[in-house]
């Protein structure tokens, strides 16, 4: 079995880095069990790593966090928590509204014009 070097010098590099945090793994069952102190635990800033018998599954931080990859629904929800918006409560489907009529040019003609 070949000794990779490079896996080596990274994972001293690691060790003597002040970046590096200790995530802490709990399962799902414990996770259920003890919901309050894992949320706490985020919200002082660690990382929980889920696991699922063994199997790594998700990883709980802070939304302050998130990566570039993040999809739709935890940008919206970072976007929420630094206040700049608030998500709905529910799925309650969009109330009808009546359209407004207003006398004179169209708005979209007006943004036309006023761009030329």
């Amino acid at each position: 079995m070949a000794i990779d070097t490079q896996l080596i010098m990274r994972l001293q590099w690691l060790h003597y880095s002040s970046e590096v945090t200790i995530m802490q793994t709990v399962g799902v069952r414990e996770l259920k069990n003890r919901l309050t102190h894992y949320l706490g635990e985020v919200k002082n800033g660690d990382n929980v790593v889920v696991t699922d018998r063994g199997n790594p599954v998700a990883i709980l931080h802070r939304l302050d966090r998130i990566e570039e990859n993040a999809g739709l629904d935890e940008r919206l929800a970072a976007l929420a928590a630094q206040g700049h918006l608030r998500l709905p409560t529910g799925k309650k489907p969009c109330t009808s509204f009546t359209p407004v009529s207003l006398d004179g040019e169209a708005l979209s003609e007006t943004l036309i014009r006023e761009r030329r």
